[in-house]
């Protein structure tokens, strides 16, 4: 009973950071995509276990992270601003990936430089394209810059609350027993299926897209929400461990909360810009 109480307290918690950062001003969304990819950089950094000074690593990590998400933040919003300047300190950071491994006498340099480099397409280009779903214009004028960010969250939450009540009623189909044994394809089709429902909804409050761009956007992150989850569960699988952290007492780490928008946010912005 304890644990879960704990459990929701956090859930609630999370939501509530998530939905006031997004909603609340478009300087508190910066806020909260630095905040949720240095958190999870960090953490990627740590289970990963890279030789050499931790804090080398975690401070290059959180450079990327600061200059791309600004310069993404900037370019969404003020589509005149030159490209070349808002990049160019994320360019910098870059370059210094590698001359940082001049110096650091590290036996497996490359693996080090791959770190660097999932993090970054993993991510922080990932987290980074929530301004562009918020200031860009993507075809669909005339609505509040946190639309389309909070219905790709309710989205997500509700794929993957109606994947585990469906799963645990009726699952007998395993998903992908492999990677996630727990999950069916009848939770699948009813976390799908909320979701759609959760796009009607949507489509009568937001009436800036139609139905049926709505129920499109809806299963696109739908299913690369859970190629999302899924990958992130390869990772943990491949280096032995249940969670990527504890930093949400009962849910585990930040990654864990994010892995399905990882996926979900790109494949959102590829969809509505085509």
């Amino acid at each position: 009973m304890k644990q879960l109480l704990i459990r929701t307290l956090t859930g609630v918690a999370y939501v509530a950071v998530l939905v006031f950062g997004t909603v609340s001003h478009p300087w508190a969304l910066l806020a909260l995509i630095v905040l949720l990819a240095l958190l999870a950089v960090w953490e990627l950094a740590r289970i990963c276990s890279s030789e050499g000074k931790p804090w080398v690593t975690r401070l290059l990590l959180a450079l990327s992270v600061v200059t791309f998400a600004v310069a993404v933040w900037l370019k969404s919003q003020y589509t005149d601003i030159s490209l070349h300047l808002v990049f160019a300190p994320y360019l910098l950071v870059v370059l210094l990936f590698f001359v940082n491994e001049l110096y650091a006498r590290r036996t497996n340099p490359i693996a080090h430089l791959g770190l660097l480099a999932l993090a970054q397409v993993y991510i922080v280009l990932p987290l980074s394209l929530l301004s562009v779903l918020a200031f860009a214009p993507l075809s669909v004028p005339g609505r509040s810059f946190w639309a389309l960010p909070l219905a790709l969250y309710f989205f997500i939450w509700l794929n993957d609350t109606g994947a585990y009540l469906i799963g645990s009623w009726l699952g007998r189909h395993k998903l992908f027993p492999r990677i996630s044994p727990g999950k069916t394809w009848e939770g699948s089709i009813g976390g799908a299926v909320s979701a759609l429902l959760a796009a009607v909804l949507m489509a009568y409050l937001f009436p800036f897209m139609n139905l049926w761009r709505w129920l499109g956007l809806a299963m696109v992150v739908v299913v690369f929400g859970t190629w999302g989850d899924l990958t992130e569960s390869l990772i943990k699988r491949s280096l032995g461990i249940k969670d990527s952290g504890n930093l949400l007492p009962g849910h585990g780490g930040i990654l864990d909360r994010i892995d399905s928008m990882l996926f979900a946010v790109p494949a959102a912005v590829v969809y509505l810009c085509i």
